[in-house]
């Protein structure tokens, strides 16, 4: 294995470079001085980092939305859309599928088609087709700082690209834009693939240029277990560390019970300060993102409003740094603008309603952080034995024994024997923790947990409470009980 986790020379990064820039033509074009130069002439209201920080010391939450066409002006439209009829705090250029699995030639033939078209047969913005030149009218356009927001499993020549054209933020990693986006590509290589993309980042904060990073929180969306998403946030916020990362934002997606939704972001930053200060990480600012609800959606409008104001209310009551908005087309397809600025709309209503407000640090709320840590700690103690002491090649092993395991990813290198379902409160837990390197102590509080739900529902522990919570929310509960209850 020639992955190691140690922090990449510029003359391994530059000469790796290379042959990245080469994958596209529009590759030839970034030019990291000219980027550097344009960075830095941006107004500070333009920069992701900055505006994160901002809103942290100020305890609010922002808002911010997934949004992308495959044409400039269209994009541009959108994204202006969502700020003034949405009130945006941040916007996202969201990238094509094409592009998520470095298909150019496929994405230059969707450009062409949605031209005669007149409307966007991509789903999503074209980063590398457009290039540095076409990436950058979007970000002279628009008065918010821009994100780039994808799912890619290789981001390298995507990353270059959009950050050259002045982005201030990039969403990923080699474990979130992996195992639950893709179902053949190994972690080692998706690992060394984000060290490119982190190190790219270090290289700009070296030259006085602040840009955030994001890994991606919610994983495959379904019924994740704090303690996994909390794990992983934690390594690829550790990976990026390296690399020379010093804005991190650590992700979340809602699990749907308030208590456990607020115990988990805040064991999740609690955590993650802890650990970059044990691996000597200094001057590090850490942000979180919240994420409303990312399963299956009502398709009643009214009753999506609901999900999503519920979703921002946990954000809010956690204390996360900003909020992804969902609308209330999530059940249908692809939503219209329209949509999309309601369910901002709707979002920043309830933040602005409980601005300054925060769950309190209940007997409850501080049992179920403890709890996550101690999950948490385990999974990461075990994952740096495996490795000898090195992140990187633990994060790997860790897959490979189960160690560490995604529910319902596609990937063929997860287990997928580990499997969650939720307890008569609605906190998802432990239902088989498979090959987790959890303590006895744990696993049993677990099974008492689901236990109680058994008992009150009047059937045995089974997977089939899985598929049922699965379902839930779409049909407007959020725990699948059976038909009598």
């Amino acid at each position: 294995m020639n992955l190691k986790f140690k922090k990449w020379t510029d003359e391994e990064f530059f000469k790796v470079r290379e042959e990245v820039l080469k994958q596209w033509p529009t590759g030839a074009d970034v030019n990291l001085e000219e980027a550097v130069a344009y960075h830095k002439a941006l107004p500070e209201h333009k920069n992701f980092a900055k505006k994160l920080i901002d809103a942290k010391a100020k305890n609010i939450t922002l808002a911010q939305p997934r949004a992308g066409v495959a044409l400039i002006e269209q994009h541009i439209e959108l994204l202006n859309f969502l700020d003034k009829e949405g009130g945006a705090d941040l916007l996202p250029s969201t990238i094509d599928s094409y592009t998520r699995q470095n298909k150019y030639e496929n994405c230059e033939k969707g450009i062409e088609e949605s031209k005669k078209a007149g409307r966007s047969l991509l789903n999503g913005f074209p980063g590398v087709n457009h290039g540095v030149k076409g990436c950058r009218e979007v970000v002279e356009a628009v008065n918010l700082p821009l994100q780039l927001r994808h799912g890619t499993p290789d981001a390298r020549l995507l990353s270059e690209i959009m950050l050259a054209a002045g982005y201030t933020s990039n969403e990923g990693g080699g474990i979130s834009y992996n195992i639950p986006y893709a179902k053949s590509v190994s972690l080692e290589q998706t690992i060394r693939d984000w060290q490119y993309c982190d190190r790219l980042v270090g290289w700009y904060e070296e030259q006085g240029v602040s840009i955030n990073r994001e890994p991606f929180g919610p994983l495959t969306g379904t019924l994740v277990p704090p303690s996994i998403s909390n794990a992983v946030q934690i390594i690829e916020c550790l990976l990026a560390a390296e690399q020379g990362v010093k804005n991190i934002t650590l992700g979340y997606g809602q699990c749907g019970n308030l208590v456990q939704d607020v115990a988990a972001v805040r064991s999740m930053m609690e955590q993650a300060e802890e650990y970059c200060k044990e691996f000597g990480y200094e001057n590090m600012q850490l942000t979180s993102v919240f994420h409303q609800w990312m399963g299956g959606f009502p398709e009643d409008e009214a009753k999506a409003f609901g999900v999503i104001s519920n979703g921002a209310s946990a954000a809010a009551l956690a204390g996360a740094t900003k909020v992804i908005v969902k609308t209330p087309h999530e059940a249908i397809g692809v939503p219209t603008k329209e949509a999309n600025a309601m369910g901002i709309r709707a979002t920043k209503m309830v933040l602005n309603l409980l601005r300054g407000q925060n769950l309190p640090n209940s007997e409850e709320v501080q049992f179920e952080k403890d709890m996550i840590k101690r999950e948490v700690k385990q999974i990461i103690d075990k994952v740096l034995e495996l490795g000898n002491g090195d992140l990187a090649v633990g994060t790997v092993k860790a897959f490979e024994q189960g160690v560490l395991d995604i529910p319902f990813a596609p990937s063929k290198y997860n287990a997928g024997k580990m499997l969650p379902a939720r307890d008569n409160n609605g906190m998802i837990r432990y239902l088989n923790a498979g090959n987790l390197p959890l303590s006895e102590d744990i696993k049993a509080f677990h099974t008492a947990k689901l236990q109680e739900r058994a008992d009150f529902e009047g059937r045995e522990i089974s997977f089939q409470m899985t598929v049922d919570d699965i379902f839930a929310v779409g049909k407007g509960t959020l725990i699948g009980r059976p038909a009598t209850k």
